[in-house]
């Protein structure tokens, strides 16, 4: 598993590529919050885009990210995720506490409205 990062303004995605399983769940979480922290991110876009395989451990790295970012009152999005992934992750019902967009810059868009309208963002 290989992850990389964009911030734009107050917005961290993470692209992630590979399998996203028990082996590397504890790698990519505490590369993501460390990321989170340093760059102090509000919002977390997280794309699927190139992930190959994922069990019950990237849910729960998807669940607790959610959590990090409630607290900061930001909102977290999840791209890119092909027709496995996605049905992996609505079964497990991640997209009731998540955002569906079909790429980081869909996500943005979205953000950026919600700043514009004066929205909660």
């Amino acid at each position: 598993m290989e992850i990389r990062f964009e911030m734009t303004e107050d917005i961290l995605i993470a692209y992630l590529f590979g399998e996203l399983d028990h082996h590397s769940a504890g790698e990519i979480r505490t590369s993501l919050d460390k990321t989170m922290d340093t760059f102090r991110a509000k919002h977390l876009i997280l794309d699927f885009g190139k992930v190959t395989f994922m069990d019950s451990a990237g849910i729960g790295v998807v669940m607790g990210r959610y959590n990090r970012v409630h607290e900061k009152g930001g909102r977290i999005f999840v791209s890119g995720a092909g027709n496995y992934i996605y049905r992996i992750l609505e079964m497990a019902g991640v997209f009731t506490i998540t955002e569906l967009c079909k790429s980081p810059k869909e996500g943005i868009q979205i953000l950026e409205k919600a700043r514009e309208s004066g929205g909660e963002v």
